[in-house]
């Protein structure tokens, strides 16, 4: 179970707790997240109402912002610790995304039965899926540039290309991907879910060294990715 402090009279005592929060992301005791997702839902679906109030009278621009700014910036907060996020979670993310596009074009009635992946490539918002990948290869990315915390750099450890076949041997920028966890939640750590997306990316954008090329290289290649 997560552990809890409490103080009583100069004392502190540890109790277990099914649920704690630490920076605002809620960690339950099986670390399945899903207090986490629920939270995320909670939130966002409050905001969405509220600004659905005020929607007509909005401009299209606008709403994008209001959307980036009050859904978006929820569902991608520590969203590169979603690696191993089940489908049902997954699926709610994906939810309220789509409702956060519909209410940015305004769908309303039968055409809300429409798929949203028109609007989504549209506005260039990558789903849910891509946009966890996206932030996982970001953090590997300035951890292969000594750009991230030491914590970070010490979970991964570029591949030695003499322990494997000439044909990758040119390639000096894959990472060693450890032996997959025994465990599900376990497949979702950075030390395994980062290797693994790092690895499937094209060489030439795993060989950029400048983070902003990084960033609009990597999103690009996921928008094709996914739309074309």
């Amino acid at each position: 179970a997560v552990v809890s402090t409490q103080s009583t009279g100069g004392k502190h005592n540890l109790e277990p707790v099914l649920t704690a929060k630490n920076l605002g992301f809620v960690f339950d005791n099986f670390m399945s997240l899903n207090d986490q997702i629920n939270a995320i839902s909670r939130t966002c679906y409050i905001n969405l109402r509220n600004l659905k109030r005020i929607g007509a009278h909005l401009p299209r621009q606008l709403k994008i912002q209001l959307v980036h700014s009050n859904i978006l910036s929820f569902i991608d907060y520590c969203n590169a610790v979603f690696g191993s996020l089940s489908e049902s979670n997954l699926n709610k993310l994906q939810v309220i995304q789509n409702n956060a596009v519909r209410f940015i074009f305004n769908v309303t009635g039968n055409d809300r039965r429409k798929s949203v992946t028109p609007l989504l490539k549209q506005l260039h918002f990558l789903p849910v899926r891509q946009r966890i990948k996206y932030k996982v290869a970001l953090l590997v990315f300035k951890c292969v540039n000594n750009l991230a915390p030491t914590y970070l750099l010490e979970l991964l450890k570029l591949r030695d290309p003499k322990r494997h076949s000439i044909r990758l041997d040119d390639d000096f920028f894959y990472l060693d991907i450890p032996k997959k966890p025994g465990f599900v939640r376990t497949c979702g750590a950075f030390s395994y879910v980062g290797p693994s997306i790092w690895n499937s990316l094209p060489y030439d954008i795993r060989c950029l060294s400048d983070i902003g090329n990084f960033k609009k290289s990597l999103k690009t290649y996921f928008y094709n990715q996914v739309y074309n």
